[in-house]
């Protein structure tokens, strides 16, 4: 244990998510060592990001304006929406340059251990979207873990009455994998979302 505001930094920065006790001492004596305009910098990026982002009105991704980029652009597939956890989680699906319609973030999974409910989450405002006919699929992208599992499925239930198209993300074995390493979900989901050979 260090002394003081020492302490304080290194207790502030292992509550971030990933960051562990000795990352966050790592990260504090790096602050410590480096320019004065270098911590200045981040302090203020800091408070900036906490004053100027706010979330999508409509969507609920990220944003510094009333609506987000994605939302903004006309170019974008309006009949389609792609349901995500995260914010994070748009930027991954952006990366592939492969989906060109529009999202909608829930902000987190249901999750009874931590609390987490289908009101804490953005579905009433993804059901509102829906209630204009111009959606014709929502694609439902949320993790492949427990919590993503119990979302999709009541999800898929919730919106199995609305004449819309529903689909799941596909999953299976990663490119370059071997099968002898996949574990018994992943390699039973694989046969389970097989295709004809191309």
């Amino acid at each position: 244990m260090y002394e003081g505001v020492i302490q304080e930094l290194i207790d502030e920065l292992s509550r971030l998510p990933g960051v562990g006790p000795k990352s966050a001492q790592r990260i504090a004596f790096h602050l410590l060592q480096s320019e004065d305009d270098q911590a200045k910098k981040l302090a203020q990026v800091l408070i900036e990001v906490k004053e100027r982002v706010r979330f999508c009105e409509t969507c609920g991704n990220v944003s510094e304006d009333h609506l987000c980029n994605i939302c903004r652009d006309q170019r974008r597939n309006r009949t389609m929406i792609c349901v995500v956890e995260e914010s994070k989680d748009v930027q991954a699906i952006e990366r592939t340059r492969e989906y060109r319609g529009l999202y909608h973030v829930l902000g987190g999974a249901i999750s009874p251990i931590e609390g987490v409910g289908p009101d804490q989450l953005r579905i009433k405002e993804l059901l509102g979207r829906l209630s204009d006919n111009s959606i014709q699929e929502v694609i439902i992208a949320t993790d492949p873990n427990m919590e993503g599992e119990a979302t999709a499925t009541y999800l898929s239930r919730m919106m199995s009455t609305l004449g819309i198209t529903v689909t799941r993300l596909a999953s299976g074995l990663p490119v370059g994998g071997d099968l002898e390493y996949a574990d018994e979900v992943t390699l039973g989901r694989a046969f389970a979302g097989r295709r004809p050979a191309q």
